[in-house]
């Protein structure tokens, strides 16, 4: 089945899709690589190959005459590159060990038609253009439900050779819990000095993100506000916001939760910085287009919880109280005071160590207008690693002196909204669910405040 089209590819442009292609292949694919003879199968491949090897990259030369050639693949299978030209007999593909290669290692095959049928393989028709003979029309045709991506694929190639990234090797990089996928472009023809004061080299390196088909608004919508305001969030190099691709400045790999694991004597520094940080963006009127997470918000969100969790570990009707006790304690011990951006997921996985320049900002497309204590506990109380009780309680009299805000009224608005976020902990332990959840959040906030 015919999956894509790519017309008018010269061979920047032959490569670039080699190298998006290089990023996704896993073990047992299988390109076919179809065309006449100088039309590009070996430019393909050979780009193909580089890619996946990185700084380990080997000469590639064509195997016409050896048929096979292997390479050792870094992400952690090997590429198998064939050409099967001066086949004798579709027997020695097993004598060459090809059958098993197909199905163990990433292969891709010049003259497949001279293997016989390849199952599963993902063809790839490289011809000249009738009107221009030193450009390629690129087809691909498989198995629709095998080959789904090969249309992004095409998308991203086309962005990436658009932007002048299309030279760069792609490498997949950890993703968030969304759907989203991430990829790092490297190439060094895009390296620059590293600006004075920063702790990141320039490298030549950008990070790709392939989010859902227009998904990126409010990510490019709050990029441009924090940028507006002096904010350290990633560069937008280049778009494609209708099919959801964003080309955005690499800020590094020094994550704040990398540092305060590898180098723990900074944690007084990065929390105090962490907390100036949301001083700063404080003081700024957000962005009135965002959802507000107040009363009504978060009881329906707390809600969400007594509703499945409880019923899930064999306790069904506990804490059906909680959705209307958290609107009535947000009214008591969170109204009447402003609210401000809040990141939503303002935490060290989120927030990039940049030495002695400002904290670097991910992932903040989710972003809410919500009470100020909000994204101080996301930052202080964050689930994932225990932080010293005495940086919690020196970083809240920080936000508190800093912001002028009244400690008793903060402090409670604080207990309640860890008391949220905890919310699916609460009160649960281990499977079994407690009797009386909601009079341990009216407790637990009141004596925290006032």
């Amino acid at each position: 089945m015919l999956l894509s089209t790519v017309h008018n590819a010269d061979e920047r442009l032959t490569a670039g899709l080699a190298r998006a292609f290089a990023a996704v292949l896993q073990p047992g694919d299988v390109l076919a690589l179809r065309g006449q003879v100088g039309a590009g199968k070996t430019h393909f491949a050979r780009a193909f190959i580089r890619a996946r090897q990185g700084d380990a990259a080997e000469d590639v030369p064509s195997p016409t005459f050896t048929l096979v050639q292997t390479y050792p693949d870094p992400m952690g299978t090997e590429i198998w590159h064939a050409d099967l030209y001066r086949l004798g007999d579709v027997g020695e593909l097993v004598e060459l060990g090809l059958d098993e290669a197909m199905e163990e290692a990433i292969t891709l095959i010049e003259w497949p038609e001279k293997g016989g049928d390849l199952p599963g393989a993902l063809t790839v028709m490289i011809e000249p253009e009738p009107e221009d003979p030193d450009l390629r029309r690129i087809t691909f045709n498989g198995d629709p439900v095998r080959w789904g991506l090969v249309g992004r694929i095409v998308t991203i190639a086309k962005l990436l050779r658009r932007a002048g990234w299309d030279e760069a090797r792609i490498v997949p990089l950890a993703g968030d819990a969304s759907s989203r996928r991430y990829f790092r472009l490297e190439d060094h023809a895009h390296a620059e000095p590293a600006p004075q004061g920063t702790a990141a080299s320039a490298t030549g390196q950008a990070v790709l993100m392939d989010a859902s088909p227009g998904s990126c608004g409010p990510y490019v919508a709050m990029t441009q506000w924090l940028q507006g305001r002096g904010f350290h969030a990633p560069a937008i190099l280049a778009t494609d916001e209708p099919q959801g691709l964003l080309l955005l400045e690499d800020l590094g790999d020094d994550l704040v939760a990398r540092v305060l694991e590898e180098r723990p004597a900074l944690a007084p520094e990065i929390y105090a910085r962490m907390t100036e940080l949301l001083v700063e963006i404080h003081r700024h009127e957000p962005p009135d287009h965002l959802l507000r997470l107040d009363a009504d918000e978060l009881s329906q969100q707390v809600g969400l919880f007594a509703e499945w969790y409880p019923a899930a570990v064999g306790a069904a009707g506990k804490g059906s109280e909680v959705a209307a006790l958290m609107r009535e304690l947000h009214a008591e011990l969170a109204g009447g005071v402003d609210p401000v951006l809040g990141l939503r997921d303002f935490h060290a996985e989120n927030l990039v160590w940049l030495g002695d320049a400002p904290l670097g900002l991910l992932d903040f497309q989710d972003a809410v207008i919500v009470h100020p204590a909000y994204d101080l506990v996301s930052g202080l109380q964050d689930a994932r690693r225990d932080i010293d009780p005495a940086i919690e309680a020196r970083e809240i009299a920080r936000y508190i002196a800093a912001t002028g805000r009244d400690e008793d009224a903060f402090r409670a608005a604080y207990a309640l909204w860890a008391r949220s976020a905890a919310c699916g902990s609460w009160g649960f332990s281990r499977g079994s669910a407690s009797a009386t959840p909601s009079r341990a959040i009216w407790l637990s906030c009141r004596a925290s405040g006032r």
